[in-house]
């Protein structure tokens, strides 16, 4: 592909949590390409439609599908996205080529009691839009009131820090970044919930035939952070999961080890199917493949066939 760009233009959404992300890009492109970069706001279905729960809503690229349509167009060089956000299929033409170093990928209760999961009382409301983060709080916690939450980051924060919620569980890397973290009332370690897939990770999606970015993305992305959000993926991919399903994945480097938590989980939280295994540096695609077995062994298949077969999302979140 012939260069003869002299600006770079960015698609991201509006939120303040994704306009941080892509200034953040912004800055490692501009200095890795020499070229000024500007970014562009597109809306996509998932900031469009907040007063109904995501597992309702339906469909994959809830929040990417518009900002691929202008890549693909050519309107926008690079799209930013939390890749917890992205579908493990991605357009034809089009491929995440970078992701900057992960941040803490675990989640964290806000709370204006200063509650965290075990001292919630009996009936606790606890606010989450996230169907994995339901059937493992409801699997620690069958006594607490599960509340669907929408918008944006601070308004999540806000009911839970004013009493309308007794607590939200929220990834703690948006709020770290924000510069929020003096208001996390305490994380959730791993062993209590497996965060979502790619969760605390950037991704940078380009045209598969723009070989000059891709050799820019080289430059500014992170192969550790890219090796275990891509063993994440395949378990998700091979699950087929989504935002409407009920699944968790952590890969990490423990010394030299790649070692992954992987969980499903049933929406009541009367099963939750947990494995932790290693694998081999460099092979994060059979790690991912060996974790999906071990799950489907177990009877995870069942679970996600149950909650396939729901009549529909209300079913799910009213369990």
């Amino acid at each position: 592909m012939a260069v003869d760009r002299k600006r770079l233009v960015i698609g991201t959404r509006g939120s303040k949590l994704a306009l941080w992300q892509s200034e953040y890009v912004k800055g490692l492109v501009e200095a890795a390409s020499g070229l000024p970069a500007e970014i562009k706001v597109i809306k996509t279905t998932g900031d469009r439609v907040l007063d109904v729960p995501l597992a309702k809503v339906g469909g994959k690229g809830l929040f990417t599908k518009e900002l691929e349509v202008e890549l693909l167009a050519g309107t926008v060089d690079l799209c930013v996205h939390s890749m917890k956000d992205v579908p493990t299929e991605l357009p034809r033409g089009l491929m995440i080529a970078a992701m900057p170093e992960r941040v803490d990928p675990r989640d964290a209760i806000v709370s204006g009691a200063g509650c965290t999961l075990d001292t919630l009382p009996r009936g606790g409301r606890v606010g989450t839009s996230s169907l994995r983060r339901v059937a493992q709080v409801r699997a620690m916690r069958p006594d607490v009131e599960i509340v669907d939450v929408r918008g944006n980051l601070d308004t999540r924060m806000r009911k839970a820090e004013t009493g309308e919620l007794d607590a939200v569980v929220l990834a703690s890397a948006g709020i770290t970044r924000m510069g929020w973290a003096d208001r996390i009332t305490s994380y959730v370690p791993t062993e209590q919930m497996v965060s979502a897939v790619g969760q605390g990770a950037i991704g940078i999606e380009i045209r598969e035939d723009d070989e000059w970015l891709l050799r820019v993305m080289e430059r500014i992305g992170h192969p550790e952070t890219m090796e275990c959000v891509t063993a994440e993926r395949v378990v998700m991919r091979l699950l087929e999961g989504g935002c409407q399903v009920p699944i968790g994945a952590y890969c990490r480097y423990e010394g030299d080890r790649l070692v992954m938590d992987a969980m499903v989980g049933a929406i009541d939280g009367s099963r939750v199917i947990r494995q932790y295994l290693e694998g081999d540096p460099g092979d994060p695609e059979a790690l991912g493949e060996a974790m999906v077995a071990r799950l489907l062994d177990l009877g995870a298949g069942d679970i996600l066939a149950s909650i396939r077969d729901a009549a529909s999302a209300d079913e799910l979140l009213s369990t």
